[in-house]
């Protein structure tokens, strides 16, 4: 990864000469509309033809490398992966209209990304995770805190506390946030972006009471008749996907709000993409590069968790409304396109 650019303090003559009418535009959409001109995505996304493109495989099986070179293929894919990540992040974050730092973000977005930036401020490791709910963040938390001392080991057992003992960038200065972005190791890890919506609908809706009534109940009495009497329990995938797609971007929940809106890669320059799919392999490349103590591993999954398998993702996509995800693709458009994942496949022959 190129060296981390050098932040623009606020007030700076090239974040006055964007104007306000620039700032008021969402780098999503401006990005989707580059897209779009550029390879008629949109029209691709109607006819199922992205669905059918066959890709060399994005997250080849994890495993220990091989001296007689029989891993060299899936290696070989790995780093067609990468590279492609980096070309296109490079590319679309290169567009004259799209963010350079932090401090050229809207205070909103820019309040977004500083308060999912979990900083480790020993020395020892110095480092930026910005968390991305429904991809792991817990166990992420986890390592934090046991390498900061605050948690024994990553395997004790209780409720995860999503705030304590932990050091958020957005609580520090704009000089020790400069200071930090530039000098400090930068991950981040990313997930299909349709699993990841389905995995926030299985859990809040289906094991979270508070998520069933502060956001079950208004989506069940908006898209449902006669929906009053619901508890919020009994929200269906469609119901989620129509309340995403008529939520505004900036205003979702972080559980469901686009990857690229949380952590703003075009503003910050990570130095590692992690993905969900290749989670131990990937975190362990983190670990090692921070010079963690061996004895502090990634967790393994939680016994309670249940996982989002394909099959599962792919009754839900194919037993939705074709309109529903097609339209809402657009929001999510920079999370498939910029860390290189397929498009849904929902056509005919695939969901027959």
């Amino acid at each position: 990864p190129a060296e981390p650019r050098r932040a623009v303090l606020p007030g700076r003559s090239r974040a006055r000469s964007r104007g306000a009418a620039g700032a008021a535009l969402l780098p999503s959409m401006l990005m989707f509309g580059v897209i779009l001109a550029s390879s008629g995505l949109l029209l691709m996304i109607e006819r199922g033809i992205l669905a059918q493109v066959g890709p060399p495989p994005l997250h080849p099986p994890a495993g220990p490398s091989r001296r007689d070179g029989r891993d060299s293929a899936a290696e070989l894919e790995l780093e067609v992966l990468r590279d492609t990540r980096n070309r296109t992040i490079r590319t679309l974050c290169g567009q004259r209209s799209m963010p350079r730092s932090v401090w050229e973000l809207p205070p909103g977005q820019r309040r977004t990304v500083l308060r999912h930036l979990l900083v480790s401020d020993n020395d020892k490791y110095r480092f930026l995770y910005c968390y991305v709910p429904k991809v792991a963040c817990s166990n992420w938390k986890r390592v934090l805190k046991v390498l900061d001392g605050a948690l024994e080991s990553v395997d004790v057992k209780g409720k995860m506390d999503h705030q304590s003992d932990l050091v958020f960038l957005d609580d520090m200065k704009p000089e020790e946030i400069s200071y930090r972005l530039k000098h400090y190791y930068k991950f981040i890890f990313v997930r299909n972006p349709m699993e990841r919506l389905l995995s926030a609908y299985r859990n809040k809706f289906g094991e979270i009471k508070e998520y069933q009534l502060k956001y079950g109940v208004e989506i069940v009495r908006r898209y449902r008749k006669n929906g009053g009497n619901s508890a919020g329990d009994d929200v269906s995938f469609s119901e989620f996907l129509q309340y995403l797609l008529d939520e505004d971007v900036e205003r979702m929940n972080e559980h469901w709000m686009p990857i690229y809106n949380l952590c703003q890669p075009c503003a910050i320059r990570y130095d590692f993409i992690g993905s969900y799919e290749r989670l131990h392999a990937d975190a362990n490349h983190v670990l090692e590069h921070i010079q963690s103590p061996s004895s502090v591993r990634f967790p393994e999954r939680q016994a309670w968790y249940k996982p989002v398998t394909a099959e599962t993702l792919h009754y839900y996509l194919c037993n939705t409304q074709r309109r529903l995800i097609r339209e809402l693709l657009p929001k999510y458009i920079l999370d498939f396109s910029l860390f290189a994942y397929p498009l849904p496949n929902i056509t005919s022959e695939f969901c027959r």
